[in-house]
């Protein structure tokens, strides 16, 4: 059942001084369970009014009844003081973007008989929110035009069609038919966990009192590169182009991705990176002063942990510089200040997200804003004279944080989920460094469990990230969230072996194209490490991972260890079939598989089956195309056959990750069915 209005309005707590909980209730807490974990409120990335003053936040709420989600936008003035609540629809509202004179707010949703998401605008001073499409296609990313008077947005269209009629004829087309076949020519045919289909993603230009939308891109000779995430766009303060993303490769196995600009009203698009062959460009960002484009370039065909440099192009001449030269981390998102004169944005950093403030001009090296001793802050929006962001941790979900540029000092705007923290009993949490394999410095986050006591030995889950190029910062994780293991008894680990991100670029690629063994010997130096301190139990260990943290922990599951059980989720366990994912319809970096045999001996873990004995908990979704379900049910029917003890957990409707409510509280509880059954939880006895 849906929250009403009134409910969920009680349980948002608007400022940090609102979330004070009283001496009686802070003596019940208790330990935050997987069911306690979706009854938490999430945050999206915050929208910031035009002057600053205000942030515009999409807040979820989950129904595990129901498996239902309920998102509304909330309204927080950044200098504190109440949250409004914007929307009260039980359509789920999203993509909120401001309009420049600050007066309305934009955003997606499918309300009452929408057959797809659509766009609407809600003034802000009070009144009904408007619906300005009818599109079929349905509408994604919007963005105001400077002069307010309407909005582009982009949506996947068949090119061969004239009409948004046509288009929504073939759409009841294809519902309808009893023949579902799909044919391909040429590569790629999936993403994550849908199969493509032969639409293109395009620009289009709406006006607010809902006119039919006109094509931008639609024409051009070439449409937008977009996956997911925020917009792929950026409109010209002078409301005079578009800057976009396109994968030039018209062969289809070797994606290349250049900026291309095309007039606001259309026609032919022009190429600004065609000298980039070899790697992405992207994240196109125009100066508030219009002289200026930034984006993000890559150069390593490929590799996609490589470092983002930050480039500034002058649109008067075309010059182009890096302002991030020398600077051994990776641009990430970013945003301009209301004068042009830096911009900022969070960059993974030594294990933590950070802000750091660039010079649009090269003269000043990226300078760290936030230090990152209260956890991660993302999501970084600048107006006015206001920096805003999330802030989380790996003990705390993401709230709206007001961020002050010159000391770096985080103040919290929202408190959403203050009541419900302030019940929970959560674990000590810090970061230890140990010598890895090459003798270098391995980071990782221990978490202990709720009142530890260091004269008692403790059980330790070894947790091994994914990617690989994707480190584990102080951030909180719905899907693996270590407070919760810790929870069950364990003091739970995270490190981030050779290959993460955040430690520099040549420790990032320094695993490739040898995937398994330096984090390997990795993950045995941070067991060594454990084992060897006095409130760990050596013979009470276990490991668990997923994606590429489920293809190492395969990996280990082959070699020596000290782990008396596994778990094993969307492992990449046989590299013979991952060719089958939806990524390897490119050319690989390195050599094929069918040149390099030797490689594939070395690294795929279904090579080293004949030592297989530890009992594994293996899990996969059905429609993980990523790591198709092959890989799970190669590694069951292998553990099988090898009389190994073993048990699979198979979801038909989960992808790459388990994302419903129902099904993830039920992932949580066979890990911990299967974990307590093999490693006894909780503190023993001195000397036991």
């Amino acid at each position: 059942m849906r929250l009403g209005t009134m409910a969920r309005l009680g349980l948002l707590l608007t400022c940090a001084t609102l979330g004070a909980v009283s001496p009686a209730l802070s003596q019940e807490k208790k330990v935050m369970s997987a069911t306690d974990m979706w009854g938490l409120k999430r945050l999206s990335p915050p929208a910031l009014s035009p002057d600053g003053k205000s942030a515009v936040v999409t807040v979820s709420v989950f129904d595990l009844k129901t498996d239902k989600r309920a998102a509304d936008l909330w309204l927080f003035p950044v200098d504190g003081g109440p949250a409004r609540q914007l929307t009260t629809d039980p359509a789920a509202e999203s993509d909120a973007v401001w309009s420049p004179d600050g007066k309305y707010i934009a955003f997606i949703a499918r309300r009452d008989d929408d057959k797809a998401p659509q766009l609407y605008i809600l003034p802000v001073g009070g009144g009904e929110a408007k619906r300005v499409t009818a599109v079929p296609t349905g509408v994604r990313t919007p963005k105001w035009l400077p002069d307010g008077r309407g909005l582009v947005f982009m949506t996947r269209v068949w090119t061969d069609l004239s009409t948004w009629d046509d288009q929504a004829k073939r759409l009841k087309e294809q519902e309808e038919s009893k023949m579902t076949a799909k044919v391909w020519d040429k590569a790629p045919i999936a993403y994550f966990d849908r199969y493509l289909d032969d639409r293109e993603n395009h620009l289009y230009a709406t006006d607010i009192d809902g006119a039919a939308p006109r094509a931008i891109t639609l024409g051009s000779g070439v449409s937008v590169q977009y996956n997911e995430g925020s917009a792929p766009f950026d409109i010209s303060p002078d409301d005079k182009e578009i800057a976009f993303p396109v994968n030039v490769d018209k062969v289809g196995n070797r994606p290349n991705t250049d900026l291309f600009t095309i007039a606001v009203t259309g026609g032919q698009a022009t190429n600004l990176t065609p000298d980039n062959t070899t790697g992405p460009d992207s994240n196109p960002a125009y100066s508030p002063d219009g002289k200026y484009l930034a984006y993000a370039k890559r150069t390593i065909y490929g590799f996609y942990g490589e470092n983002a440099k930050l480039i500034v192009r002058e649109r008067a001449t075309g010059a182009a510089r890096d302002i991030t030269e020398g600077f051994d981390r990776s641009a990430g998102a970013y945003a301009w200040t209301s004068d042009s004169s830096a911009l900022y944005g969070a960059v993974d950093d030594a294990s933590v997200q950070r802000v750091y403030r660039y010079d649009p001009k090269g003269k000043e090296k990226p300078r760290r804003v936030t230090d990152g001793s209260t956890g991660d802050v993302t999501d970084v929006e600048v107006a006015g004279k206001s920096l805003v962001g999330l802030r989380q941790s790996i003990s705390a979900p993401a709230e709206l944080v007001a961020i002050e540029p010159k000391s770096g000092k985080v103040r919290d705007i929202s408190a959403a989920n203050a009541q419900a923290m302030a019940g929970f009993h959560m674990g000590k949490v810090e970061s230890v460094t140990y010598k890895g394999a090459n003798n270098a410095d391995i980071q990782m986050w221990v978490v202990y469990p709720p009142d530890f006591d260091p004269s008692k030995k403790y059980p330790a889950m070894m947790l091994v990230h994914g990617g690989p190029h994707n480190a584990i910062s102080d951030a909180f994780s719905y899907r693996w969230n270590a407070q919760v293991f810790a929870g069950w008894g364990y003091v739970v680990t995270w490190h981030n072996f050779h290959g993460s991100s955040g430690f520099g670029q040549a420790f990032t690629d320094s695993i490739n194209p040898e995937w398994g063994e330096v984090p390997y010997q990795d993950t045995m130096k941070a067991a060594d490490w454990l084992a060897a301190k006095p409130f760990i139990d050596k013979d009470r260990m276990l490991a668990a991972g997923a994606s590429y943290g489920g293809y190492l922990t395969s990996f280990i599951l082959g070699r020596e260890h000290p782990f008396k059980t596994l778990v094993i989720h969307a492992a990449v366990y046989n590299l013979y079939t991952q060719y089958a994912a939806d990524f390897s319809g490119s050319q690989a970096r390195f050599k094929e598989f069918w040149d390099d045999q030797d490689n594939i001996a070395r690294n795929s873990p279904h090579m080293q089956a004949g030592n297989f004995k530890t009992p594994t908990l293996v899990l996969h979704g059905e429609q993980d195309l990523r790591v198709p379900i092959n890989h799970g049910i190669e590694l069951f029917n292998t553990l099988q056959r090898r009389g190994v003890e073993s048990r699979l957990v198979y979801f038909p409707d989960e992808n790459h990750w388990v994302l419903k409510p129902q099904n993830s509280v039920f992932w949580y509880g066979e890990v911990e069915r299967w974990v307590k059954a093999h490693v006894k939880p909780g503190p023993s006895a001195p000397g036991m």
